[in-house]
């Protein structure tokens, strides 16, 4: 004869770690309220459950109706590493929603996200640069980091912070240096990304010279670029395993090489020989600023002569797949043979 038993064990679709969600409307209201709540656990459990809800572009929106976002600001600061954890983690998943980036701007969350910059726990400092990396992918986001004084802090970051971290921080900063990069280079930036070009990483190595491809657009950067002697160091690169390192060593030499020092600079450090090759390189960004960056050296005398028994390899890339690739083996060639 069997007996009715009751489990001490929970159903299999109950988390203990997590806040039950209320029905409905009330699901986020409820946690937004548990959210303020003194008691620890009712706090952890909450984050939980929201970090789960805000995948959901919609609720990510409802959520920032409800309020949250004020509430999320103060328990930045929260004691509780956990807390502080899961937080920073709900922050990052609202910032992969177009609706949590507009608002993390309207609301100033990346002022308050950035008090953990010295934050003892890794996983919170790595959630809180993820954070501002994907806010860095938005022009605006960008601009907010830079108004928000931010980018002194970033820079010499990369001297201390661990090797993940250091990927997020350089892929933030090539961000932000698109629209403003005075204050990376008074920092001393480009000394910093220079060390980094020798990096084990090939992921840090790449960032670095994408960086310095970023910061060398304006005369200022191309200047620093010049004075720190990084030309040695970019056309080594060019030389790595990695397509990416090549094509973002090639796009910084490129980029630095429109002064007539930097010209120079280059060609003495052996930059066309180098370069010369990767014109065939099977990767197409490869070959694109290459060609470009040695249509640059092609305006000094010297690399022009250089380049005159090369013409045949440019008209070659004439035929190329690439389009950008092919405009640009043109323009090589007309500059290249050009004459007075």
């Amino acid at each position: 004869m069997t007996h009715p038993r009751i489990s001490s064990k929970l159903p299999p679709d109950i988390d203990p770690t997590k806040a039950p969600i209320a029905f409905g409307r009330r699901a986020l209201p409820k946690l937004n309220e548990e959210l303020q709540d003194p008691d620890l656990l009712t706090r952890q459990r909450a984050l939980m459950s929201l970090c789960d809800m805000v995948h959901d572009p919609e609720n990510a929106y409802q959520a920032i109706n409800v309020g949250f976002l004020d509430n999320l600001k103060k328990l930045l600061l929260d004691e509780d590493p956990t807390v502080r954890e899961k937080t920073t983690e709900v922050l990052y998943i609202m910032a992969t929603h177009n609706v949590g980036r507009y608002n993390f701007i309207k609301n100033r969350i990346i002022p308050a996200v950035a008090q953990l910059l010295d934050d003892p726990v890794d996983i919170c400092r790595w959630n809180m640069h993820y954070t501002l990396k994907l806010m860095s992918e938005l022009t605006t986001g960008a601009v907010e980091i830079v108004e928000s004084n931010l980018i002194p802090s970033l820079v010499l970051k990369l001297k201390t912070e661990n090797e993940e971290i250091q990927i997020l921080l350089l892929e933030t900063l090539t961000g932000c240096l698109r629209v403003e990069a005075f204050e990376a280079l008074a920092t001393g930036a480009v000394g910093i990304l220079k060390e980094m070009l020798n990096h084990a990483s090939v992921e840090i190595r790449s960032r670095a010279a994408e960086a310095l491809m970023t910061i060398s657009v304006p005369l200022e950067g191309k200047n620093m670029v010049f004075q720190e002697d990084v030309f040695p160091d970019l056309v080594s690169l060019l030389l790595d395993d990695d397509a990416e390192v090549r094509a973002n060593a090639a796009g910084a030499l490129m980029n630095a090489a429109v002064t007539t020092q930097g010209k120079y600079a280059a060609i003495n450090a052996a930059a066309i020989e180098t370069l010369l090759p990767l014109i065939h390189d099977e990767k197409g960004k490869v070959r694109l600023y290459s060609i470009k960056a040695l249509t640059m050296l092609s305006e000094a005398p010297e690399g022009r002569k250089l380049l005159l028994c090369h013409v045949e390899d440019f008209e070659e890339r004439k035929k190329d797949p690439s389009e950008a690739v092919r405009r640009a083996a043109k323009i090589a060639v007309e500059v290249i043979t050009w004459k007075p």
